[in-house]
Parts: structure tokens; sequence; C-alpha cells
């Protein structure tokens, strides 16, 4: 498969990026979705790693994106250990389970690898993810802030981009703030996108 191309994204793709992520998570983890204006308002975060905003063409038409946030984990120990949180990430419905996804998601950890960065944790289904070495967590040790002890955590996922990395580190993982957006805000700024129908369906994590 190489009819592809992975690039940064630019600022003339802003618009196109967003009603790419709008199509693919709508009404896949509540009726419609927030996604959209989550990666708009990420990208003016202080959070933001520019380097890591990627993008993916297929015959000249935007398929997928990527980007990453800085974040930390807060050890038992008192100390913070800076990590990388991801997403949104996106492949168009269209094209979902076809390997481009995978593609992506590999080309844009590398870059993160050589960039310095030593482990990424974020929440994705381990069935997908897994494939590219991520496994869970609590296996490395850290736990989802907020989350009650015996909680099911099997959506908390951690890949170490630097072998060993989180070796002896046992804590809490932070949420970067600009991932948690106000509901009235989404809907305002859903607004200027072609109107879709909102469903709730078998599946949705949230209301």
């Amino acid at each position: 498969m190489n009819d592809y191309i992975i690039r940064p994204e630019r600022k003339e793709d802003y618009s196109a990026v967003e009603h790419l992520v709008r199509e693919s998570f709508w009404n896949v983890y509540r009726p419609g979705c927030s996604e959209h204006y989550v990666i708009h308002v990420l990208r003016d975060d202080p959070a933001f790693v520019k380097e890591l905003d990627f993008v993916m063409e297929k015959d000249g038409q935007l398929i997928g994106q990527n980007m990453f946030m800085k974040t930390v984990i807060l050890s038992d120990s008192g100390s913070a250990v800076p990590v990388l949180t991801m997403g949104p990430i996106c492949i168009a419905p269209e094209l979902k389970r076809k390997g481009y996804g995978k593609k992506l998601l590999d080309y844009s950890l590398e870059k993160a690898a050589e960039m310095g960065f030593g482990a990424v944790l974020f929440e994705g289904n381990i069935d997908f993810y897994g494939k590219s070495g991520f496994d869970y967590a609590r296996y490395f040790g850290i736990r989802y802030h907020d989350l009650p002890e015996g909680a099911d955590d099997s959506f908390f996922l951690c890949k170490e981009l630097i072998p060993g990395y989180l070796r002896g580190v046992a804590g809490v993982y932070q949420t970067p703030a600009g991932y948690y957006v106000d509901d009235a805000e989404v809907e305002e700024f859903d607004r200027a996108f072609p109107p879709k129908v909102k469903m709730k369906l078998p599946g949705q994590l949230f209301d």
C-alpha cells in the first residue's frame, strides 16, 4: 500500500480536517461528536506539539489526521514525568479497516520517538492499538486520574517510545485540560457545519 502521503498539517487544511474529524466521529462515542471542536481548540494550546500534527492524503484528498499533546504523569514520589498523549486520530469512514489507520499511527509514533519523547498514553481500543505496540497502562504502573480503584481501565493504553522510560515510575496520568470542552461551545461551533442527525446508538460511551 503506497497510494498515500503523510505530511504536516497546514493552516489551509484546518477546515477540511475539522470536517473529516466530524465525519469520522459522528455518533460513534455519543450522539453527535465534539472531536472537531477539540482539535480546533487544541491547535492553540501551549501543550500542542506542532511538529507531530499530521494529515494523510490519498489522490489529493485528506483521508486521515493525527496529533499529539504534551502532558505528565504525577509520580507517587512527587515528580512530574513528561509524556505525550494522542488524538483525535481518524481515518475517513469509507476507508476505515483498510490499513490506513495503522500506517498513519506507526508513522506518527516513529516521528515522536525521533523527537526524543519517552512514552505515549491515551484512551483507545487495545484490539487496534495493540498491533502498534500499545499495552494496558496498568502494566506500567500508571493509573488514570479520577478512576475509582477496581474500575475498568482497559481503555487506558500506553506505549514506551524509549524502552524502559517508565521503569520504576508509578503514578497518575493527567489528561491535558484542553480536551475538556464546554458542550454549549461545541454546539455553537457545530452550527458552521452541514446539519447532521444526532443518534443514540448501542455501544456509545456517553449520553
